[in-house]
């Protein structure tokens, strides 16, 4: 697809290569920009990439076949030594929200086997706060997902049933996800540790304290680097 090749996406996909050594054990979450790192690790070792992979998301696990990579099960035997995932709004202080491609509770277990977590970006993802431009995505178990929501709405103004078609969207794990508005004014932090005490909540798009690191390409072509170099 021809937006997968903008000029930001390649040249912070290429910056996300460039981590990237023979041996490792990677994490990687879905969106295009890693796709995008996808490919280029198949388009630099095309005889099968030195490296093995855990994938967070059915169409990633695809891409990644495609790329001539081992994909294996996160089992618990070892830890991975980066994790490359997306973002769907970045804050200065490196906190994201994370899950518009729906893939939210596997992309957090995979962040969280990672020695390391690189989000992979365009500049345009960066926000002053989170919940500016972006909802923030709620994965909640499909029984009686309907008092979950009322139980949501206690913290933030609305929770949306996420759809797809004329049918409720369901995750690669058989939830459902509740899109929410976070008010200007809302403590994230606080937040993220209110909506875990819910029951029927499974899981939430902000992910706080977990990047250590953000390439964000411009429109230019360029990279800039939130975190340490």
């Amino acid at each position: 697809m021809a937006d997968e090749r903008s000029p930001a996406r390649e040249a912070a996909s290429a910056a996300a290569l460039e981590l990237i050594l023979p041996g490792m054990a990677l994490g990687l979450g879905s969106g295009r920009a890693v796709w995008r790192v996808v490919e280029r690790i198949g388009e630099r070792w095309p005889d099968g990439p030195p490296l093995r992979a855990v994938v967070a998301s059915e169409l990633t696990h695809v891409r990644a076949q495609q790329a001539g990579i081992e994909v294996v099960d996160l089992d618990g035997s070892f830890e991975l030594d980066l994790a490359i995932d997306g973002a769907d709004e970045i804050d200065p202080q490196l906190r994201l929200i994370k899950g518009g491609g729906g893939a939210l509770l596997r992309e957090k277990i995979v962040i969280a086997a990672a020695r390391r977590f690189v989000v992979v970006a365009e500049t345009g993802k960066q926000v002053d706060r989170l919940g500016e431009s972006f909802r923030l995505p709620v994965e909640v178990a499909r029984f009686a997902w309907r008092d979950t929501r009322r139980r949501l709405l206690r913290l933030l103004p609305d929770a949306h049933l996420r759809m797809a078609g004329d049918t409720a969207f369901v995750t690669d794990e058989g939830h459902h996800i509740l899109d929410c508005t976070i008010p200007p004014d809302v403590d994230v932090d606080a937040l993220a540790n209110d909506l875990r005490r819910i029951p029927g909540v499974l899981e939430h798009g902000l992910f706080i304290g977990m990047a250590e690191q953000a390439l964000l390409g411009t429109p230019g072509g360029g990279v800039e680097t939130v975190g340490p170099l």
